[in-house]
This record gives structure tokens, C-alpha cells and sequence, in this order.
């Protein structure tokens, strides 16, 4: 089992993440500071680095270039004070694993590193096509902690929208991104979802497209956007019959929370369009 590095244990945050990953029985160490983690990192192998909460990504970017001159494969979670799109975007091309800014939910960081210790296949598993403040294109792997990687970016992103608004929009991307893994590539990792973000000066877009064949909506009786309206249950008895896992609600949810939610025909292409104040 890979172990977890927590830079400083000054911090709540960092004393909060330290007690989860220990009270799961995970192996973690604290380190005192940045030279202090490369020298840890230099007696021994960490599958994590969390950074500490109180630096900026700028920081965090220059120590991680550091430590991979000595465990390249490292990964590393940033925590940070805030962050800008600018930041972000860096963050992405320089291959970090994850990206949080206060307020933090330290159980959620927990979680992902913890996962995060034992994968070994992250390094190719998300592509940027293309960069800007505005605009963000990306290529991922169809694997559910690919998935998870990614809405950390998108809610960090979507940070200057207002909090319910940003909610609302992030729950329906989590939806249609993990329907287009399931569905449209079977949670096949060598397959690949594109995702693009773009912030107008009057709302946010997502738009995600599948490798999959497609859909007809009229198809859709294992979901229960498709169910008749005197029959609100009817999707359930269809996937009990199919053999599938309990679910089909993620596009009922997802046009639920946006403004508007478009397919292209094939049905493996979606825009989600939620309406923000200017």
C-alpha cells in the first residue's frame, strides 16, 4: 500500500486530512515544510504529496517540479489559498492529480488521495486540447477517478459563479460525464470522453461527447427521463428485467439543474447551458 504525504501539520485542515487517511488505516506521514518533504521523499517512496493549504499554486507548481526531478511518478494533491483560471490551467498541464481552494472538504481530499496511492495509471489519463481563462478543452480516460479528478478542476473553474448556481451546474456535469463513461464507453479505460468548458459573460457551458453510438431518447426505458407520466416507477422494473444496477436518474437530475440540456442526434454529444447574472 503507497503512503500519503502531508506537508505541515500547523494547520486544522492539514490535522483533519492527516486523521481521516489514519483513521482508515491508510500510511501517512507529515513533513514540516517544502525542504523538509524532499528530503522525506528522498529516504523513501510516497504514492501522494498533499500540499500545504495555506500556499498558492504557483508554490505548489514549483515544489512539484522539484520532487519529480526525484520520484517522477509522484502525484500530487494541491491545496491552495486560492487560485485564478490562469493557475488552474497551469495546474493542468503540469499533470496535478487534483486541485482544492478553501473552503476545503477535508474528507473529500481524503478520500481522493486514498485512491489516489494505488493509481497507477493516471499519468495519460487526461489530455489538454486547449487552454484559456474562458475556455478549457480536455481528453480524458473513461475511469471513474478520472472522473472525480476532473470535477475538482471544473469546481474550481466555475468558482467565481454564484455558490447554488455553481452547485446545480457542477451536480449535472458530474451526472452526463460519469452517463457518457457508463453507457457510452462501459467504463472502458482505453476509450475517451472530451469535455469543454466555457464561461460567457452571461452563463456556463459544459459540453461533453462520448465515444459511444448514441441514443434515441425513445430508447431510454432503463431511465427514468423516458418514464411515462402516470408511471413514475417504470424504469426501475425495466433495469431489474435488464440486470442492471439501480439508477437512471442522472439525466432526469441533470436537465433538472440546468437551463438547458441538448443533445446532437446521434445522442453522444450534450451541451449543458446554465444562465448566470452578468
Amino acid at each position: 500500500m503507497s503512503r500519503v504525504l502531508v506537508i505541515g501539520n500547523d494547520t486544522q485542515v492539514s490535522r483533519e486530512i492527516g486523521s481521516a487517511l489514519a483513521a482508515a488505516d491508510f500510511p501517512m506521514e507529515y513533513s514540516e515544510g517544502y525542504a523538509d518533504t524532499l528530503q522525506q521523499l528522498r529516504k523513501r517512496s510516497f504514492g501522494v504529496v498533499i500540499t500545504h493549504p495555506d500556499s498558492t499554486v504557483a508554490e505548489d507548481l514549483a515544489l512539484l517540479e522539484e520532487m519529480r526531478t526525484i520520484r517522477p511518478g509522484v502525484k500530487t494533491i494541491v491545496l491552495a489559498r486560492q487560485s485564478t483560471p490562469d493557475d488552474l490551467i497551469a495546474a493542468l498541464r503540469a499533470r496535478v492529480f487534483a486541485c482544492f481552494t478553501a473552503p476545503f472538504d477535508t474528507a473529500e481530499i481524503a478520500n481522493l488521495a486514498r485512491v489516489a496511492a494505488s493509481d497507477s495509471q493516471w499519468r495519460e489519463d487526461m489530455q489538454v486540447l486547449t487552454a484559456k481563462p474562458g475556455w478549457v478543452s480536455v481528453r480524458i480516460n473513461c475511469r471513474l477517478i478520472t472522473a472525480e479528478r476532473l470535477m475538482t478542476f471544473a469546481r474550481e473553474l466555475s468558482a467565481q459563479i454564484p455558490e447554488d448556481t455553481r452547485t446545480e451546474v457542477l451536480h449535472a456535469l458530474r451526472e452526463i460525464l460519469l452517463n457518457a463513461m457508463e453507457h457510452g464507453a462501459a467504463f472502458n479505460p482505453e476509450q475517451v470522453v472530451e469535455v469543454t468548458a466555457v464561461r460567457t459573460a452571461r452563463s456556463m457551458v459544459f459540453y461533453v461527447r462520448d465515444p459511444g453510438a448514441g441514443f434515441r431518447r425513445e430508447s431510454l426505458t432503463h431511465a427514468a427521463i423516458a418514464n411515462p407520466t402516470d408511471d413514475p416507477t417504470a424504469h426501475i422494473r425495466q433495469r431489474e428485467a435488464e440486470g442492471m444496477r439501480p439508477g437512471g436518474y442522472g439525466l432526469l437530475l441533470a436537465s433538472g439543474t440546468v437551463d438547458e440540456l441538448i443533445y446532437n442526434e446521434v445522442g453522444n454529444e450534450v451541451l449543458l447551458v446554465k444562465y448566470v447574472d452578468a
